[in-house]
Formats: structure tokens, sequence, C-alpha cells
């Protein structure tokens, strides 16, 4: 069987057994808490949870079957965050950054005797693995350690069964295993069970005391294939566990395992080969294709240490990192996970980095990563075709990734092999690669280990740290510190927030905060919102006891309380806590920032409509004035493509779509809701749905109708940062504002012209010909007069020695006209020295020049202008034949070169 015959069986195989065959989920997971889909399940966790029914059946591109079974292979990243493969990718045969896992599911349905039966039908009888080589593991807890539940016998008799009808002995093909290899948890508490794991001898004997060794014992000889998890308890906060009311199984199968197994081991009939999951022919493109640009061949050699390789073993550890890595990018890019500096951004393109490092040691020239991208379509394209479909857009983000990074590689490198040499990598010398060459860390260190070094990574971290900290300073606002730290702040009680509904309320003034220049109220409730997601703070005035106060900004503190900044006003005389309010919000204003909330919110929309699902947003601020939106994207956002985007959202702004806003539970938010890595969402969170088509988990205030909007313009586009787009933009009364500006603009022109705004455009290209053609003229006349100037300077050149000599003052307007002019002189001369100056501005400029027989006779361009230059104040110098120079004593210009 081919990789891909392996992994069509196991889907085929479970179809047959009703169940809905899903297509792989993105690697851009559903959980913000999550770096990347780690697992088959994850797509399955709110039907696992109960906050989804089944109903998998009706999912998009699925093979529809039962609504309570499901299978599907699911493309993982394990790299970052808890899961991290990475540092072992290439030294091993087995790591990777990228896999694939076939899995099973039952929502409820069958259970522990269906999932352990089919599977062993489908390794033994399908796929013909011998029945002898298999062991299965079985829960049973350590209770001197503490381990939950009890020893799952149900597994047990039915595993004994399997193994007595295949006259094997049960007491040595079942192994038991503790809560850490056999006991899975969802977390602390919540959904949790045994399970049950097939492992695989690959000994070159199949015998059965010796493959029974291996189970658990993290031999490559002998290997985990096949996790079948059986979710039948709930873990209770009192550390008790109660039987689920649905029981669920959840498998997991790692698919380049099976695959190269099964490509080693000639059909799982000879396995005196070593096992690798690199031997699976879904590797061989990109292989071929490394051969292709390398010159060089895989040996299939292991190291087994991290230093001092051979040099086949270096090429051998590059062909593995390669293929793992260029399957691992293009997957993400091809998901929407671009490379950038934060969070999944950062870990793709430290992947990607550490690819261009071996291919460097390779000796493949920047450019070449570009290139793996068609291998990889060609063998995972056919199961996951969004890499098809976005085969240019990966192509491209990696391109601009390897320029970007290939500018800095070389110098990077100088400098650790400089730091290498003195016998030790310091912390200050990685920050410098990271900061100044792009160096990730364990790029850093990953360089060091070759050469027997250590990176000290405690004084790197400091000083990244130190530049946080330089960089939130630069950044955030001064929160009142007083109202935020220490313990004091786990009995204050958050603000109640009343602005979704009202700009107008009464309140209670519970505290008053003040620090060196700022005085804060703070209120039981408020309408005020604090500053935060990008939005800033209202303000408005509130009345206290017959005072009127002004408040300039509303910030928010670690408790949730909002901190309402009053101006400078009170001349010492604070209000009283307890003290009746009546809070008012600057309505004018607030209604301006909704708008530009609201138009982000659509141009967010537009950018991923228009330049694809990759787009995200990367930081955001929204104002009464304008607002500005950051989003991921590899390259500039062309002129069509904004009008485009303001075409699209000003249609949405006419259409006048309802904006709704609601709570819901986190899990139960409507499916395409855009939620983001790295901000924190409770149970509950807000929904904006604007007409259906956006819908975002946001916090913010917002416009009740898409019409409220006026008008949006966009007023500029840049980059910020590698990956990292910026849009500024302006909507309502600001928007009208702009467009009257442009338009007062193009009145003037248009006047001056002498034409109408119909035809400004003929009229300016008419004069900017005229222009050409005029300055075409002008270089005609001023060559001429240049000539005759060249002709006059030669006719008065000095003879000594045989050679001419011409030195002068001369009148012309740039530095480049003065080159020429004294180029010119010489060729009329012949063989001499001609030395000019020119008065250009408040500076003086120099040249010199000296023919072939000049410099033979010790006459030198460059000695020459260093003196004349000295005389005048100034500094200059150049070669024997040519030197250019200046000044800034205008007055000595005759003087050196009378």
């Amino acid at each position: 069987m081919t990789s891909a015959q392996i992994r069509q069986s196991f889907l085929d195989f479970f179809a047959s057994q009703g169940h809905t065959i899903v297509p792989s989920s993105s690697l851009l997971p559903d959980s913000p808490g999550l770096l990347f889909t780690n697992a088959g399940m994850n797509q399955f966790v709110p039907i696992f949870l109960g906050d989804r029914a089944p109903d998998v059946s009706k999912w998009a591109g699925v093979r529809p079957s039962k609504d309570t079974r499901a299978a599907d292979t699911q493309k993982c990243i394990r790299a970052g965050g808890k899961h991290n493969d990475l540092e072992d990718v290439g030294f091993d045969t087995y790591h990777h950054t990228l896999f694939e896992m076939l899995g099973n599911w039952s929502f409820g349905d069958y259970f522990k005797k269906e999932s352990v039966n089919w599977g062993w039908e489908l390794i033994t009888k399908v796929w013909g693995v011998p029945a002898k080589r298999l062991f299965a593991t079985v829960y049973s807890p350590d209770k001197s350690k503490g381990d939950p539940s009890e020893f799952d016998q149900e597994a047990y008799d039915i595993w004994a069964k399997i193994f007595t009808a295949a006259g094997l002995d049960p007491k040595i093909h079942i192994v038991h295993g503790n809560k850490k290899d056999n006991f899975w948890m969802m977390g602390d508490t919540g959904p949790c069970g045994p399970c049950s794991e097939i492992h695989f001898n690959l000994l070159p004997s199949d015998d059965e005391i010796e493959g029974r060794k291996g189970v658990n014992s993290s031999s490559p000889r002998c290997i985990e294939i096949w996790n079948h998890v059986f979710i039948q308890f709930n873990a209770n906060a009192d550390g008790t566990f109660s039987p689920l009311a649905a029981k669920h199984v959840d498998t997991g199968m790692g698919f380049e395992r099976v695959a190269g197994i099964h490509a080693v081991s000639k059909g799982f009939t000879d396995f005196t080969a070593e096992p690798s999951n690199y031997e699976a022919d879904v590797f061989a493109p990109l292989f071929a294709r490394i051969t292709a640009l390398s010159g060089k061949t895989y040996a299939r050699t292991v190291p087994t240490k991290r230093e001092g390789l051979t040099e086949q073993e270096q090429t051998d550890v590059a062909f593995r990192v390669l293929a793992d890595h260029a399957r691992c990018v293009s997957c993400a890019v091809a998901d929407g996970i671009l490379p950038s500096n934060e969070g999944r951004n950062y870990v793709i393109r430290r992947i990607l980095r550490r690819g261009i490092l071996y291919g460097k040691k390779l000796g493949l020239p920047t450019g070449f990563f570009e290139q793996l991208v068609a291998p990889v379509v060609e063998s995972l394209g056919s199961v996951f075709p969004e890499l098809k479909e976005r085969q240019e857009i990966v192509r491209r983000v990696i391109r601009g990734e390897e320029e970007s990074f290939g500018r800095t590689l070389d110098r990077g490198l100088a400098i650790f092999t400089k730091a290498a040499a003195a016998g030790s990598v310091t912390g200050a010398t990685a920050f410098e690669l990271y900061d100044t060459y792009g160096f990730p860390l364990d790029m850093t260190q990953l360089l060091a280990t070759e050469r027997g070094l250590t990176v000290d990574a405690v004084e790197f971290e400091r000083l990244m740290d130190e530049q946080r900290k330089r960089g939130q300073a630069s950044t955030k606002k001064t929160i009142v510190v007083a109202a935020t730290e220490g313990d004091a702040a786990v009995d204050l009680q958050p603000t109640t927030f009343l602005g979704y509904e009202q700009t107008h309320s009464s309140a209670t003034l519970i505290d008053v905060i003040t620090t060196d220049t700022d005085t804060f109220i703070v209120f039981d409730q408020t309408p005020f919102y604090a500053e935060m997601g990008g939005q800033t703070g209202d303000i408005g005035t509130a009345l206290i006891n017959g005072q009127l106060l002004t408040i300039t900004d509303c910030v928010k503190d670690k408790a949730g309380r909002h901190l309402h900044k009053i101006s400078a006003e009170l001349n010492g005389q604070l209000p009283a806590v307890n003290s009746a309010s009546t809070l008012s919000v600057d309505v004018v204003r607030r209604r301006a920032i909704n708008r530009h909330h609201s138009a982000a919110h659509l141009i967010h929309w537009a950018l991923r409509k228009i330049l694809g699902t990759h787009v995200r947003q990367a930081g955001t601020s929204k104002t009464a004035d304008r607002m500005r939106f950051d989003f991921s994207h590899f390259e500039a956002v062309t002129h069509a493509q904004l009008l485009e985007v303001e075409q699209l959202v000003n249609a949405k702004v006419i259409d006048n779509a309802k904006v709704e806003s609601y709570e819901t539970e986190f899990d139960q938010k409507p499916e395409g809701t855009l939620a983001f890595f790295g901000d924190k969402y409770g149970k509950f969170v807000r929904v904006v749905d604007i007409g259906g088509y956006s819908r975002e988990l946001c916090g913010g205030t917002h416009v009740s109708t898409a019409g409220e909007i006026g008008l949006i313009k966009i007023v500029a586009e840049m980059a910020i940062a590698a990956g990292t787009r910026r849009i500024e933009a302006v909507a309502g009364q600001p928007a009208f504002d702009f467009v009257a500006h442009k338009e007062a603009a193009l009145a003037a022109v248009s006047a001056h012209l002498g034409g109408g705004t119909s035809d400004v455009v003929k009229k300016l290209e008419a004069l900017l010909a005229h222009q050409k053609e005029t300055e075409k003229q002008l270089k005609i006349f001023q060559q001429r007069a240049l000539a005759g100037l060249a002709d006059e300077l030669a006719a008065k050149a000095t003879t000594r020695d045989g050679l001419n000599f011409v030195s002068a003052v001369v009148s012309v307007s740039d530095q480049e006209i003065l080159r020429s002019l004294g180029s010119q002189v010489l060729a009329k001369v012949g063989e001499g020295v001609v030395q000019l100056g020119a008065a250009l501005g408040e500076k003086a400029s120099l040249v010199a020049f000296c023919s072939p027989a000049a410099i033979k006779a010790g006459h030198q361009a460059g000695k020459i202008i260093q003196g004349l230059s000295t005389a005048i104040g100034g500094k200059g110098g150049g070669k024997p034949d040519f030197a250019m120079g200046g000044g800034k004593d205008i007055a000595k210009l005759a003087e050196v070169l009378g």
C-alpha cells in the first residue's frame, strides 16, 4: 500500500461502520487558548463538553453518515507551548512539527467493545499486521501515587478475549499502565477516562517476551501506534469521579508512523531495517526536490549525539528537517497562519528560519525554501485541498520571509562564529542575534550545541524582559498603581458597565484615588467606556453634590473598576465617597468612536474577503477622529485592492444592515465568529454581528445600524513589521472632512490649470509633458554651454613637465555637473591634471582628475582633494584618477585653486 492508500483505507473502514467522514479542521484552532490544532479531537470538544449536540453529518464537506460517529485525518502541529517537538526534528526518525492524526470518535454511541474490536480488525485483517507483534495497554492506577479511578477491567476483558482468540497469551500481550500512560484528562476537572494503547513490536525478532519489554520504554523498536481514549467520567472539584450519562470514544493514530513502518517493513513482513517515519512515500517528493537542489543524497543515518556529527549525518538531519518544516510551514500558511513576531505566527517564523539555516548547511542559496512548496502540494494537496487553492499565496509568503532573513543571516552567523570562537555564547550575544539579525533563541542554541557550547538563556530572557518593559513604558498609559497592586485588588468589585445601552445614568461614588499628577473617581456603575481593545475611553461630566466635574478619560484597573480621570479644576476640594452622582458621556464623541469601531469590523471583513482568510487583526485603535487597523499580510495592499475594500465597506454602509450585540457562552458562539489567540475570554463573551456577514467577539461599543457610519475613507496603508500591515481610515464626519479637503485641493489645482475638475487629469498630463520637453531642451542647452566652458578652461591650461594643468573656480548648479565638466576638460587637455571648485549653496565642492601619465608622474586625485578640502575646512578623497571633496569656507575657494 502507498501512504495515500493507508490513509484512505482507514477512512473507508470507518465509513463502512457508519462513521461520518469529516474534513480536517484548520491548524488555526477555534479555542484561543491553543497555539495550534494539536489533536484530532480539538474540533469535537464542544460535543464532548455537551455544549453542542452531535451533528457531524450536517458539517460542510463531509461524507455523511451517523451524527454520533465521526472519523477523519487531522493535520496537527506540535511546536511551541506545552507540546513542542521542534528541537528533536531531524535528529531522530519519528519526531515531526506537523503530522496527521487518523482518528475515530463516538459521541454517546458505541464504547470500548466496538472501538477495540474495530481497531484490531483494521490493523490485523485489513492491513495484515502480525497479531503476535501487537500489545495492548490498559489502565491500572497506582494508588500509592494517588492515581484516580479503578482498574479498567472492561478494557482488559475485551483485549483478553481478542488475544485468546488469536492464540496469544493475554498475560503477555496486555500491559498495565498508570495515570501517566493510560488515563486522559481534559483538565483538572471535566470529562476524563482511561485509555488503551496499541503498541507495535518492531524488533527483528517477533519474540513476545522481548517485545513486551519495549512497551512504554521509549524504544523506537516498540512504539505506540493507536490510542483509544474512553471518556466515561467527570472529574469533580473535590477529587472524586462521577460516571458520565453519555460515554464517548476518542482515538488517535499517527499516520506517518504507520505509513513509515509499512514502508520499512515491506508491508509488515520484514522488520530487520531500522524504523523511520521518513521512509513513508509521503516524504518522497520532498526528498527528491532537496536532492535535485543540493546535489546531495539522503543516506538514512541517525546521529547519537548533537555535536560532532559526520558530514553525512549533518546532511541527513538537514534532509529530515527540511522535509518536515516545509510541510509544516506550507500547511500553516495555507490555513492563514503567517510568519510574524507574535504568538503562533512567531512559532511558524522560527520553524521557517530553522529550515533556512539547515538549507544553508546543504549549500542552498536564499530562495530554495519556496521551491519545496510544490512537492508538499504534490503529496498532501489531494487530502488538504486548501494547499492547492492557496499554493501561490504560500509561495509568496515564504519568498518574502526568505528574502528578509537572507539579508541578515550571513552577518548573524559571522557574529555567532566570533562569539563561539571565544568559547561561550553570552545572553547578550544571543539577544543581539535575535534583536538585530532575527535569530530565534532556539536557533542560536542549536548552533551552540553543534559546537559543544551552551547559551546563557537566563541573561537572554532578562534582556528580553527589559526590552518588553521599555516598549510598554513608551506605549502604555500610566494606570493607577495604588488601585491595582498588592492583595487589596482581590477584594475590589468591578464596576457595572451600562454603556452598551445608556450614555446617561445615576451612580454612587465609591472611591477617590489620587496620584502625584492625577485624580480618579470610581462609581458602582457607569455608562463611561474604559479604554480597552483599542477603543479609547469616554469623556464627559459627573454631577456630584451640585458640583459639575469634567471627566477627561476613563481607564480600567486590574480589578475591573472604571477609573474616571477628572480635570484639575477641584482646587483641592475632592467629592465625598458615597455621594449620589449623575454621569453623562459626551454623546457626540462616543457616536464618532462607535462609527470608527464598526468601520474597523467592516474593513476587517472586506480585507479577508479580498486578500484571503489569512488576514487577522494584529492591533487596532479607535478614536473619535480616526481608526487604525493592523493586520497580518505578506505584501503591500495594492491601490486597486484598497479601492475594492473601500467600495465593499461603503456598499455595506449603504445597505444599512442591523448591528446586533449580545452575550453568549464562548463555546456556543455562532460558527464563523472571529476570536483571537492570546485574548482572554471568559465563559461568557460578547458577539458583535453586522448583517450576518461580519461576526467578531468584541467588548467595544458600536453603531446600531451600518448606515450610521455614513462614509468610510481609507487614508493610508503601510508596513509596520515583517508580515504586518496597517490601514488608517476615517468614518463619519472625519471622512466627509477628508473628502472636502481633497475636493478643495482638486479645485485649487483645476483653477491653476485653467480647467474644470473633469479635465484636470488631461491638463495636468499635458503640463507634465510640456515640462518634460522643456527640461529636455534645457539639458541640451546646458550640455552645449558646458562643452563651451570646457573649451574655455582647456584653452587656459598651463604646461609643466609635459603635462597640462587646469585649476579654476566655476559656476555650476550641482555636483554632478561639476564632475561632468571636469571629465570633459581632462578629455580635451589630454595628459594632465584637472582640479575644479564651485560654490553650491553654503558649501564648496571640489573635483580632481588625473590622466594615466599624470598618475605615473606621481600625481594622485585623492591626495590632491585631501589637501584642497582641508584648506577650505572640509574633507574628501578618492582614487588616483578621480576624487571629490568639499568644505565650508567658500571664501578660500579661489585662493586654494589659484
